[in-house]
Formats: C-alpha cells, structure tokens, sequence
C-alpha cells in the first residue's frame, strides 16, 4: 500500500471517530417554536360577500390540527345541519368547511373558532379565528357587547353562549325552547365579556346560555341562563351585563315504584314542599300511612300498614297547578329494618342540635329512656323536636366549652310505624372545642338596605355559616374554625331568608348579591369589618 493511500485511510477513520463522539451527544434543536400558525390565503376570501358555494378552504403556511372543536366552533348564525371540518384527528396545511345546509339569504355567517387551530408541532394556537361571509351584498358590521357574572358565586362560568334572538311577527317568549338564536357567540375558556358582531339592525332579546347539551335551545332541566330586562335596539352603545342563574325546577313527579315492603317511592322535580301524595284505591278502615323525605334523593317515600293483598295501588299526586294519577305495582317484598343514624359524631358545635334519625318512619319516643350526662357524671337536660318529614329527632341542650357529652339510648327508646323498636343499648358521645380554639368577626353595615342575608363561604361557595339582618345595627359572627372566609350578602328583596333565582318567563332577575374581600379568622383573635354599600 503506497504512503498516500495509507494517509488518505487513516484520516477518514479519524474522521469517523470525531463523527461517531459527536453523534453521542443531544443535538440542539435551538430555542422553542412559539409563533402560531400564518394564514397564507382563503378561499373564496374572508369577508367574501355575494357566497353561493358550499365549502371554504383556508391555507396555513405550516401543518396545523384542529382540537376540541365541539367546544370552540361557534357558527352565527347557527345551522341546522353542522358542516364537516377537517381536518379531524391528523395534520394538514389547509382547513376545509363543507357546508351542507341551507343558507338565508342576504345573512352575514361567521365562524369562530376560538383557540381550537394550533401548529402540528407546538400546538401554538391561532388565536380566536373568525372567518365571515356573505351570502349578500355586503358584511353587516354592527355589534352587540358586554360581560357575563354569575348571579351568586364570584366567578361565572366559562364557555357560555351569548345569543340574539330576532324580535319580530313570530316572536314569542317561548322561542328560547324551540328555536335557535339569530346569532351567538362564546365567551370561551378565558374571558368573561361578550361580543356579537357582524349583525344587522333590529330590536332583539339578548340573553345568556349555559348549554347543557349542546343544541343551543334552553332547557330548565340542565341549563343556566341569563337574560336582559328589556328587548335592546340595534344599533347600540351600550354595554349590557348579563347575571347567570339556574332556574327553579317546575314541580313534576315521576311514576312511583315499590322499593321495598310497604314502602313506595314518589320521586319528584323542582320542590316537594306542598306536594301531596292520596291514595285513591280502597283501603280498609284501619288503613295508616306515613310521608318521609328520603336523606339523598329527590324522592318522598310512602309507607302505608296494613300489608294489602293487590296487585296495584293507585294515588293522586297534586301540588298547586299538577295533578296527575298514578298506579304503583304491588308485590310481595320484605320490610325494611330499623336502624338508627346519629349526626355529628366526635365535635359538636355550641348552637348545633344533636341529630337522631331513622330509615323507617319513627312513631313512638320514649324520653324516660334516654340520658345525656357531662364529664363530670352531671345529668344534662335537653329538649326534642321531632321534624316529620325528615324523620328526625333534634335534640337541644346547653353546651359549655372543652366539654364531653354522654347519651344513652336504652332498648325500646325508639318505636318506627310497623312497631319495630331499637333492641340494643345505644351511646354517643360528643365534646366542644375550647372558645380559644375560635375566632369571631364582627361586622358594621354602611348603607345598607334591609332586609339581608350576611354569609361566610369557602372558596367554593359552600356556605359554612350565615346571619339574617333585618334591621340596622353590628352583625357578629361568634364560635368560627380557623380558616379563609369569602364573604357574600343577599339582598332578601322578599324577605323569605334564601336566595332567590330569576325566571325567564316571569320576567324575574334574580336578586342581587354583593361579595366583599376574603377575611381570614384565627383561633383566640377577633376581627371587625365594614361592608360598604353602593
């Protein structure tokens, strides 16, 4: 092998060996793609008037997916049949609508698609897209804005439709049921303000809509929603603020079944309260029956004795306007056995009563055979209340701080409606807390106008303690865990001591409510508040 062709190979295997160490490492792919997706071209071009095609093609300058389109398509106005885009599920560099229905003439059609477009790589986001059309001779250019707060928490929700509905000849206050809206928007994932553009002008109902289902027609049942006072002439300068609410569930009772042994369960819709349940059939002269709401479920169980010997049973459910009859099918089952439920168990608040309930509706309370001593063996008296309905025995005592309690239930105590009685000996015990392992905030009223409802509320809105105020003066929360509070007020317009929705078809706003900033209460320490009435 001649010098040259020796060198020649010796620098390539060097070669190899520098390539080979290089390759070992993690090549750097340099900074992080953050530009979003570039539209290069439409097709026909958007804010096109005069349309007569049925599909649109819009071309990007890099591979692009579509993601959560259900969410984030909002077609104004809507279509009765949905249009294909594509593409679905994999990347292209050019989105395409196919347009299968219908469209009015001489109407401006936008199609939003919020952040649903973002780059194959990165999934950097297009943000808020808008492509319009025409099928006229022009765009309409006119707009409707404003902004969405709940009724009663702090944080509305998101992804809320806001709609128009055209005021004319076939108007109707029923329309939000059956029709679909002359043009909507969506407030997405981010914001809470609204804007409905591209409209024509006209006098319009603007209302709000939590869609539980997605086909943009109100159903009480499972949508929240909002709707302005008066109808609204556009065009307008106004800003609107819409309040979203859930309405009242109409009364509707839903066919009764036997569960188990002389127990039939009548469930129900919206309230119970003033439900009445009467059995038509003919039953003997001994005949009883008892009325109790079940614990967790919309549902009022009827337990009737003696046991009947029939295949059916049939009742008249009313309450105010509804009447309506129904036949429960009969059969032999066994009966439910007594058992008996205490609340709280361990801690026990100072103003909180001691709950006794059963599954089977109580009839009978011995009083003799139940004592509640201190640790300190002292007997302690107590009241009773029994709530009917509930089933529920409240025992009310006076409580001292960093205290135990003992009650004893002796056997007997507790008699249910088919004279079933508890067999065994049943003890509870309960303690308080020391009053310097709470906090209390007293609260000063500014303008105030009464009366008031003052509540404390976790983040989440769950009320943990309230105060009704029917007259001006301090209002003092006593005996509070340690914690964060948010603190919100109702204005009680009615006077009735709980919040009250609106109505669509009454015409009712729901009333207001005022939130103030968050306070937090410490153990052992004392705060006061001023609330400041606008």
């Amino acid at each position: 092998m001649n010098k040259t062709l020796s060198n020649f190979i010796l620098s390539a295997i060097i070669g190899l060996v520098f390539i080979n160490c290089a390759n070992r490492g993690t090549p750097d792919g340099g900074p992080k793609d953050e530009t979003p997706p570039s539209i290069i071209k439409s097709e026909p071009e958007n804010y096109s008037t005069n349309f007569k095609g049925n599909e649109i093609r819009v071309y990007f300058d890099e591979y692009i997916k579509i993601k959560d389109l259900q969410k984030q398509l909002i077609i104004s106005p809507p279509m009765k049949t949905q249009p294909d885009v594509m593409p679905l599920g994999g990347a292209s560099k050019y989105i395409t609508i196919k347009i299968y229905d219908t469209l009015q003439p001489n109407t401006t059609y936008a199609f939003n698609f919020g952040n649903s477009i973002t780059d194959n790589n990165e999934g950097n986001p297009y943000p808020y897209y808008r492509y319009v059309l025409s099928t006229g001779d022009y765009i309409d250019s006119l707009s409707v804005n404003g902004n969405i707060v709940d009724a009663l928490k702090k944080q509305p929700e998101t992804f809320v439709n806001v709609a128009l509905y055209e005021v004319d000849s076939t108007f109707t206050d029923s329309i939000i049921y059956k029709e679909t809206p002359k043009y909507i928007t969506n407030t997405l994932d981010s914001v809470t303000t609204f804007s409905i553009e591209n409209l024509k002008p006209g006098k319009y109902l603007l209302m709000a809509l939590k869609d539980g289902n997605g086909d943009n027609k109100f159903q009480q049942k499972t949508d929240q929603l909002a709707f302005h006072k008066n109808f609204i002439e556009v065009p307008t300068d106004s800003s609107y603020s819409l309040r979203l609410f859930k309405e009242k569930r109409d009364f509707n009772a839903t066919r009764p079944r036997l569960i188990s042994g002389e127990k039939i369960a009548f469930g129900f819709e919206g309230s119970y309260e003033g439900m009445k349940i009467d059995i038509t059939s003919d039953t003997p002269p001994e005949f009883e029956y008892r009325i109790t709401k079940d614990p967790k479920t919309d549902t009022l169980n009827y337990w009737y004795k003696p046991r009947l010997e029939v295949d059916s049973l049939n009742f008249k459910v009313s309450k105010n306007d509804f009447e309506k009859e129904f036949t429960a099918r009969i059969s032999e089952q066994k009966r439910d056995t007594l058992l008996i439920s205490t609340f709280p168990s361990g801690t026990i608040g100072y103003d909180e009563d001691f709950k006794i309930s059963a599954n089977t509706p109580l009839s009978n309370f011995d009083v003799s055979k139940i004592s509640l001593m201190d640790k300190d063996s002292t007997i302690v008296t107590f009241k009773t209340d029994f709530d009917s309905i509930r089933n529920t025995y409240l025992f009310q005592f006076d409580k001292t701080e960093d205290n135990n309690y003992e009650m004893k239930v002796l056997p007997e105590a507790f008699e249910d409606f088919f004279g079933d009685e508890n067999k065994d000996t049943l003890t509870y015990t309960l303690k308080t807390k020391k009053t310097s392992d709470f906090g209390y905030v007293r609260f000063t009223l500014v303008n105030a106008t009464y009366p008031l409802i003052i509540q404390l509320t976790d983040k989440q809105g769950e009320v943990k303690v309230e105060k009704n105020a029917k007259n001006q003066g301090n209002i003092d929360f006593l005996n509070l865990d340690s914690g964060m509070y948010s603190i919100r007020v109702i204005h009680d317009v009615n006077g009735n001591k709980k919040f009250d929705p609106g109505n669509y078809l009454n015409k009712i706003q729901p009333e207001k409510v005022s939130h103030f900033q968050d306070i937090e209460i410490r153990a052992d320490w004392g705060i006061q508040e001023t609330l400041q009435f606008k």
